[in-house]
């Protein structure tokens, strides 16, 4: 029994070897028969071969039917491949070399979406992200009545969520590490760019906290400015979130500064 063993695996290999040969694309293969083995491929779910094979179509068919359905397949199939970056550029290749296709508006869509697939963790670099959303509101643009579109709608607001994050939690750590005012500047810059999110309410309460702290921490010449612009920020919260989650936690930073600002007042006229 052990003995036949080797024999078996050695015509399972011999089998496999001559499928993966006939999959292959050769010189004499007509345009249609290397498109039906790069089908074959990826039917089977060898993307990254069918990938390559529906390649080798584009080279040979450029200008033709078949080239123009090897070109999608072969965006297609490097996204299933998970090959995000390729699958993005060529499903961008076959919008500009195929405007007038049927499969455009597909197109423009998986490119989007291929380089959503590619946004990271809100901590890391969101490049990727970005050009998901500028696809994604370039198709929104282009095809308003799309069925795809309120899924696109969907995900730009999935990602500006994670955007809004990443610049909260960058004023987080300016304020951590006692950079006050760069903490403010940030959280007004989370509330002015991404108003629409969770995270505008809480960065405006924090800005608050953060205008405060920095009013706490400078010389008493620029305490006052500094204190005002904390209230500032809590009239703009009152007029943005009447009704907010956070409205207790604005109040006590806003009371913390209210008092910071009649004492610097107070200091400034004794001083005159």
């Amino acid at each position: 029994m052990r003995s036949s063993l080797p024999i078996i695996l050695l015509i399972a290999g011999l089998i496999f070897a001559s499928c993966s040969q006939r999959s292959l694309i050769r010189p004499g293969d007509t345009l249609e028969v290397a498109f039906e083995k790069a089908m074959a491929l990826y039917e089977r779910g060898r993307y990254s071969d069918a990938a390559n094979a529906f390649e080798t179509v584009v080279s040979i068919g450029r200008g033709t039917e078949i080239g123009q359905d090897a070109q999608f397949m072969a965006a297609q199939s490097y996204f299933d491949s998970r090959q995000y970056i390729l699958a993005a550029a060529e499903f961008q290749r076959y919008s500009v070399f195929n405007p007038r296709s049927e499969r455009r508006e597909t197109a423009d869509f998986m490119e989007g979406f291929s380089y959503y697939r590619l946004s990271p963790r809100y901590n890391l670099d969101q490049s990727d992200t970005y050009r998901a959303i500028e696809a994604f509101q370039l198709f929104i643009s282009r095809y308003p009545s799309s069925e795809r579109a309120p899924e696109a709608v969907e995900l730009i607001e999935e990602m500006r969520i994670k955007l809004a994050k990443k610049s909260f939690r960058a004023a987080e750590q300016f304020y951590r590490l006692r950079y006050y005012n760069a903490a403010a500047i940030y959280y007004g810059l989370t509330l002015e760019v991404f108003p629409e999110t969770k995270w505008a309410e809480l960065a405006l309460v924090n800005q608050i906290r953060a205008y405060t702290t920095f009013a706490e921490n400078s010389v008493p010449a620029r305490q006052e400015e500094r204190f005002q612009k904390a209230v500032d920020a809590y009239e703009t919260y009152l007029q943005l979130f009447p009704r907010g989650e956070n409205r207790q936690l604005a109040e006590e930073f806003y009371d913390n500064a209210s008092r910071g600002l009649v004492r610097s007042q107070r200091a400034s006229r004794n001083e005159s």
